[in-house]
């Protein structure tokens, strides 16, 4: 195709004309960004703490700066651990009553639940504290604790299976995609460090499990958000971030000059087509550059005393457990992060009750109700939020044979189950709401899923129906169009 010198002057006028429109959108784009990091950057200069905030948080006083997630997967049995139930002891090795399990809906491990057998708690109970707590003897520890806790026992959730259970309960939403919460409140609240991202997972697994769960990385994703705000996951062996290390003849200096170059090229490539993963990549680059000297200290333990060990447990020294990763999780709030998210998985004992649990305690028994001492001895309970718990609850009917003991389980229960929360402006020593004779239904003061991610949010002093982001033409946030606050958990 030939075309005349009039059409060339003509195209090259377009072009001209697009190219000059798409460096105005783009340069305008790059303001708003910029716009954005001043913002917080002057938030910062104001009040000394953060970085990086939007300005019109928080919308009030919070109660707590930090969140400390001690998350459970698998679904922690409320009937083993929490919720003692006299009535299921009378009533073991008996078929439930069919009212509790009509129109229900089970994982497709129980099928039909009519008929299933009753299965009484493992280890026996008893009431701890001043408060009078109700914790089983497969939590020694955390019984010596109770009046710092506060126990919800009348949660409930949507899902029946994990995935989708531990994303709704992170998220707000079953289906992975969406912002967790760890990247709602970097994105809304900033942070306190340079150093250090903002959002750190750590995960670990009880040796030996049977438990074949996966650590998907959207439990810690930063959905439709800008990837900067996504959770840095930490590793259990080796470099704890991988490729903080220099490669093979690259000194720091040479290091830093390679990343002012690149910095520099991607710059210009940000300023020219405005994608903010391109900002994105430049803060990463950067962060990693700063972690290559504060992810070494922060992984050393040499300088915490033999006693500060002691009280994690035997396993603290070793990394990839839970034990030394609630200890990092201490050190990390320490220095300025505002998010740390603790995974330990093996939770989900549908024919272990009777052994794998042991182990499972046992693993994080002591290391969780060490954090809480820790964090109170230093002053630093008052204003971080513990939160301990999973995804669900288990049945109180057994899965398998009744006749077997060695390989008594439980399966999955969103009707009714149990965590608990500490510091951060919650009521210490309180147990909240409560399940029916049986722990199968909420039975007194229920709360939903995006009740207690409001409740959080409002902690952190956010209102959750204002922190929202604009994703394909509609305004999100992490509690959807639900949720209300349960003010009665409040100190």
């Amino acid at each position: 195709m030939h075309l005349s010198l009039e059409s060339l002057k003509q195209i090259a006028t377009r072009r001209a004309f697009l190219g000059d429109a798409s460096t105005g959108v783009a340069t305008a784009a790059l303001a708003t960004l910029l716009q954005s990091r001043t913002r917080g950057d002057e938030n910062f200069k104001r009040t000394g703490t953060r970085i990086g905030s939007l300005s019109e948080l928080p919308h009030f006083a919070p109660k707590a700066k930090r969140i400390i997630y001690l998350f459970q997967n698998g679904g922690p049995s409320h009937l083993e651990l929490f919720d003692w139930k006299p009535a299921i002891e009378q009533m073991h090795g008996k078929p439930i009553p069919s009212d509790y399990v009509k129109g229900r809906r089970f994982s497709t491990m129980t099928g039909d639940a009519n008929n299933k057998r009753m299965l009484a708690p493992v280890e026996p109970f008893a009431q701890h504290g001043q408060s009078g707590a109700w914790v089983s003897q497969f939590l020694p520890y955390t019984s010596k604790i109770v009046d710092d806790l506060c126990f919800i026992k009348s949660m409930h959730t949507d899902a029946v299976n994990h995935a989708p259970a531990i994303s709704f309960m992170l998220s707000g939403a079953e289906i992975p995609g969406r912002p967790t919460l760890g990247a709602w409140l970097t994105y809304g609240l900033g942070t306190e460090t340079e150093n250090l991202p903002a959002f750190v997972a750590m995960t670990s697994v009880s040796k030996n499990t049977s438990c074949g769960q996966i650590f998907y990385d959207f439990y810690w994703g930063s959905g439709f958000l800008p990837s900067k705000f996504q959770g840095v996951k930490f590793r259990g062996s080796g470099d704890p971030v991988l490729y903080l290390s220099n490669p093979n003849g690259m000194s720091r200096p040479m290091r830093r000059d390679w990343l002012d170059d690149i910095g520099a090229l991607n710059t210009i490539k940000l300023k020219q087509v405005a994608d903010p993963e391109i900002e994105t990549r430049i803060s990463q680059y950067e962060m990693a550059f700063k972690m290559q000297t504060s992810v070494p200290e922060l992984a050393d333990l040499s300088t915490e005393s033999r006693e500060t060990l002691d009280l994690y447990g035997p396993q603290v020294e070793e990394p990839g457990t839970f034990a030394h990763n609630c200890l990092l999780a201490r050190r990390l709030v320490e220095r300025g992060v505002p998010f740390v998210q603790v995974m330990h998985a093996g939770w989900d004992q549908h024919n272990s009750l009777t052994t794998e649990l042991y182990t499972q305690c046992k693993d994080t028994d002591q290391p969780s109700a060490a954090l809480v001492l820790d964090l109170k001895r230093r002053g630093l309970l008052e204003d971080t939020l513990v939160v301990w718990g999973g995804e669900f609850g288990r049945t109180p009917f057994i899965q398998g044979d009744i006749d077997n003991r060695p390989r008594w389980g439980r399966d999955h229960h969103p009707y009714a189950f149990t965590l608990w929360m500490a510091g951060g402006g919650t009521r210490g020593g309180l147990s909240y709401g409560a399940s029916d004779p049986i722990g199968f239904n909420v039975a007194e003061n229920p709360v939903h899923v995006h009740d207690f991610q409001a409740t959080i949010l409002h902690l952190l002093g956010i209102d959750h129906e204002r922190l929202t982001y604009r994703f394909q033409g509609r305004d999100f946030r992490l509690t959807d169009v639900h949720g209300h606050v349960v003010h009665d958990v409040l100190a």
